[in-house]
């Protein structure tokens, strides 16, 4: 049995098929599926732009806890963060140097 061949064009709206795992950067085009708008369906999602190799950039907007793990005897600073568009079961642990150095705003202090 052969496939039939997927064809997207630029503005077309797709489902992105993340079922049971972390959605990477990048991705096969056979992760995304067709979608015929429907005004009965209620979809709650928020766009997400993919570029012409088929990444984007994720976009962290919480830290929400802090750990410093020892490795060979360098102790290495390390963030839990939580992006856009994920739940909170799925954050990861970065580098804090790493996170200041790109997302500077996540470690300002809140002045009320």
């Amino acid at each position: 049995m052969r496939q039939k061949d997927l064809e997207f064009k630029v503005g077309d709206k797709v489902f992105l098929k993340v079922a049971l795992m972390k959605v990477y950067d990048v991705f096969h085009v056979s992760m995304l599926r067709n979608y015929v708008s429907n005004p009965s369906h209620v979809v709650d999602y928020e766009p997400l732009e993919i570029d012409e190799n088929l990444s984007y950039v994720e976009q962290p907007v919480e830290i929400f806890a802090r750990e410093v793990r020892t490795l060979r005897n360098r102790r290495i600073p390390l963030v839990k963060v939580l992006s856009r568009n994920y739940k909170v079961e799925e954050a990861t642990w970065e580098r804090e140097d790493d996170m200041r150095a790109h997302y500077p705003e996540l470690f300002e202090e809140i002045v009320k």
